[in-house]
């Protein structure tokens, strides 16, 4: 262990030692650079451009652009930055996280690889954790980048695509983690290109990374709505498909679990529902909810697929005939059975984005972030997001003093010592920080020192511009300031007159909390710069983190001693038991948020295929050939199922391919079962493809390409939509029931693993089918509006995390894979094929 630890600050001080080598050659570089005009700096911007046009790297340029901020730095800000901010700078740039401690300028730090990056064209994020601090810093640092020739934009809630895309098209853009996030996922649900905002995720700098990378890291980002279907309409289609009779108006294909109107069940519902042509594209909605109430009715059967008890309609599971509580049918299949059961049909808010902010800034192709803490949390740093944390040294020696912890009976006692410790620094005109975990101790603490009669400041409302004005305040003569541990975060704390010479800010922490970063943030406020200070933790034997690890042991034997309430036990051995029992609860943590990763994963790589695919289709002028390689896997996957090789030529269902190709795909009549006598499956497959290829350019030619083009648009929309936001759902009832898979020896990771895999190849599966239907069926005229339309209503955006900064935050959790063919070995290693076995495991949810 001691040979781990000597190697990883081996590491870090060679590469410290590297980067100040560097730093030297910056420093040479001044005095040429003050001599030029503002202009002649100016210029040097688009100089470096040129060179790198002509095949410079970043890396090269580094000395001569930093040496350029610096020099700006000093005209437009008065300020310098320090060898130790060149070489935090030099961290950030090469995708690694400074360690910097508090009052050191990171801020000032982040100018430096920022304009560096910013030089390619492709943007750099600058995040912060609240919208103050992100509309602050763009304004104080943004004079830099202008005053060089860059465009700086702020992101910020609230304001309309077209700001944002401004903003976003600036080289620096400034603006907090959830909004780039929320950002993200409102770009993958526009209906137009130029409704777009964000460009390629390219170079992020992320300041106070600790925060935002690990405290609310298992904290999802959500979009969520009520799913746009009237429920009257379930009840509406069930009455329908009760009067329509099987054979007669539908079949019913169990192979495919497929259901499709014959033409005279075409004409039925059309008359029942008074409309003229079922296939209109304005009638899109009202033929899926035919589709699924004739699913109802035919596929789905009671005691068998699902039970209808005091909760409701209840999934069975399929293998093992037990009761799926929490699980629902997809698609408005479940609603349609609700309707056909005589139930009250649910109307959910569905969600219809979401992602974790871990696998959001794991896009960017290159990330880093400072703070003051961050090295206790580097193995996950390194594992999850590939970035090692490098410690810089500070510009001036640390003067403060950090006490040992003292630790009391009860609360109580605890506080008393506290106050009593305030009054009388206070007395002499020492400021004091007092950080607690909780409003409710904030306001118990300002209660005891009205009775002492200490003025003082107390920071329980999530105001940040308060906030960071008042923190700015707490290092002035007899200040008391009592906040949260993570109030005003980022604030630097600036010493009064006279403060220096009677110790400097002496900063107390109230209870301990389970991250030692935490801890050693609420430290940090003292002795910024070299300034004097020093700090001390008050504790109890009923805090939290003390019962969770055995106190009433100790408790009780001072208690048999006749050890008085106040007298306390102090001393580096119990300090050192304290953060014995924080590396613990940090580990715990930390496996936590790696399980919860690798669950999240599985729907991340599913993300990234269909909004990497919605992408295409959005930007595309010309989707034919996206229709028709969905009508390709759609005809393959119908005449494999019905073309089994372990089955006799002769026992091939050709009727149920007729039937599902003139219910789908072409008009009446255009083939039949006698075409496809003494062909192979391959052969069988081309035919019908290369009829409704020939009918596609029929289809364009009668209502216009550009017509087919935007209709086929507006379906491949809404359908990849509404099944997304599907699958969004069914996953997470999947994921929240899979750990019940433990007590069957299975590894309910693997299972989700694979589940879900089965559930996403089954919803493309589906999206292949709907759209090739739609687009060669439905009927559009050239009079029709054709309209993009959300799936969803009243959208709102939400973290997921409604507790405020001074309560401790509970978390709540996260509610490409090549395909596999039909007809390949399963992976699970049965022998059988793919289609056989595991395949059939996703049924529940199609």
């Amino acid at each position: 262990m001691l040979n781990t630890l000597r190697k990883l600050f081996d590491s870090n001080d060679r590469q410290v030692k590297k980067f100040f080598a560097i730093a030297d050659e910056i420093d040479a570089l001044e005095p040429k650079l003050v001599d030029l005009s503002d202009d002649e700096l100016r210029s040097k911007t688009e100089e470096f451009k040129q060179r790198l046009e002509k095949g410079e790297s970043l890396d090269d340029l580094l000395p001569e652009a930093f040496a350029v901020v610096r020099e700006t730095a000093k005209r437009v800000r008065n300020e310098r930055h320090f060898r130790v901010q060149l070489v935090g700078g030099m961290v950030l740039h090469h995708g690694d996280i400074a360690e910097m401690k508090t009052g050191e300028g990171k801020t000032l730090v982040s100018t430096l690889p920022a304009y560096l990056n910013a030089l390619e064209g492709k943007g750099v994020h600058i995040i912060t954790v609240n919208d103050y601090l992100a509309k602050r810093d763009c304004e104080q640092m943004g004079k830099i980048f202008e005053f060089l020739g860059l465009t700086v934009g702020l992101n910020l809630p609230f304001m309309s695509p077209e700001e944002k895309r401004a903003a976003y098209q600036a080289d620096i853009t400034y603006g907090t983690n959830n909004e780039f996030g929320f950002d993200y996922l409102r770009d993958n649900m526009v209906l137009y290109p130029e409704q777009l905002t964000q460009r390629e995720l390219n170079f992020a700098i992320i300041d106070e990374v600790d925060s935002i990378l690990i405290d609310e890291a298992r904290t999802p980002l959500i979009i969520s709505g009520q799913a746009n279907k009237a429920t009257d309409l379930y009840y509406t289609a069930d009455q329908v498909v009760r009067r329509l009779k099987n054979e007669d108006d539908y079949t019913v294909d169990i192979k495919t679990q497929q259901v499709a109107l014959t033409e005279d069940g075409v004409k039925k519902v059309e008359s029942f529902l008074g409309v003229d042509n079922l296939y209109d594209a304005k009638n899109i909605n009202l033929n899926h909810h035919i589709q699924q109430a004739l699913k109802a009715h035919s596929l789905m059967k009671r005691d068998q697929n699902y039970v209808v008890n005091e909760d409701g309609v209840v999934i069975v599971d399929e293998f093992t005939g037990r009761l799926m509580y929490g699980r629902r049918y997809s698609d408005g299949l479940h609603q349609a059975i609700e309707a056909k059961e005589g139930l009250q049909v649910q109307h959910e808010s569905m969600t219809l984005a979401t992602i974790t902010l871990q696998n959001y800034f794991r896009m960017y192709s290159k990330l880093s972030g400072m703070t003051g803490t961050a090295k206790t949390e580097e193995e996950e740093f390194r594992k999850i997001y590939n970035m090692d944390v490098i410690q810089i040294p500070t510009n001036k020696p640390m003067q403060r003093v950090d006490l040992s912890d003292v630790l009391y009976q009860n609360e109580e006692a605890k506080f008393r010592a506290a106050v009593e410790e305030i009054v009388e620094r206070h007395q002499k005109g020492q400021p004091c920080l007092v950080g607690t975990v909780s409003i409710e101790n904030s306001e118990k603490l300002s209660r005891m020192l009205k009775k002492h009669g200490v003025p003082h400041q107390v920071l329980n409302a999530k105001n940040h511009e308060k906030e960071a004005d008042i923190i700015s305040q707490a290092g002035q003569y007899g200040a008391v300031t009592i906040a949260t541990n993570m109030a005003g975060r980022g604030t630097d704390i600036v010493l009064g007159e006279g403060v220096a010479e009677i110790g400097g800010l002496h900063v107390i922490g109230t209870e301990r909390h389970e991250s030692r970063r935490i801890d050693n943030q609420l430290r940090g406020r003292s002795g910024r710069q070299g300034d004097p200070g020093s700090s001390q933790f008050y504790l109890s034997f009923t805090d939290e983190l003390m019962r969770r690890f055995g106190s009433e042991n100790m408790q009780n034997m001072m208690e048999r001693l006749g050890l008085p309430e106040d007298q306390p036990i102090e001393g580096k051995m119990f300090t050192k038991a304290v953060a014995n029992a924080q590396k613990k609860v940090e580990g715990n943590n930390f496996d936590a948020r790696r399980w919860v990763l690798q669950y999240d994963d599985v729907m991340n790589q599913q993300r990234e295929i269909i909004y990497k695919q919605r992408r295409e289709v959005l930007t595309s002028t010309d989707l034919k050939d996206v229709v028709l390689d969905m009508a390709k896997n759609t005809i393959t996957q119908i005449v494999e199922a019905h073309t089994p090789k372990d089955e006799l030529e002769e026992e091939w269902d050709l009727e149920a391919i007729e039937d599902y190709v003139e219910a789908n795909l072409l008009p009446e009549d255009y083939l039949d079962e006698d075409d496809f006598e003494g062909l192979e499956p391959e052969e069988m497959i081309q035919l019908i493809y290369n009829e409704v290829e020939k009918h596609y350019e029929e289809r364009a030619e009668e209502i216009g390409n550009e017509r087919l083009q935007e209709f086929s648009k507006v379906v491949v929309l809404r359908t990849v939509d509404r099944k997304w936001m599907d699958h969004i759902d069914a996953m997470e009832q999947l994921r929240q029931g899979i750990h019940l898979r433990a007590y069957g020896q299975d590894n309910p990771l693997r299972a989700y693993q694979f589940e879900g895999f089965a559930m996403f190849e089954e919803m493309v599966q589906e999206i292949q089918e709907e759209v090739t239907k739609y687009v060669m069926k439905s009927v559009v005229t050239e009079e029709e509006e054709l309209e993009r339309e959300e799936v969803a209503i009243n959208a709102t955006a939400n973290s997921g995390d409604t507790s405020s900064e001074q309560e401790k935050p509970k978390k709540q959790p996260i509610r490409r894979t090549d395909k596999i063919g039909r007809n390949d070995a399963c992976p699970c290693g049965s022998g059988k094929k793919y289609k056989n076995c595991c395949q059939k495991s996703g049924k529940a949810e199609s």
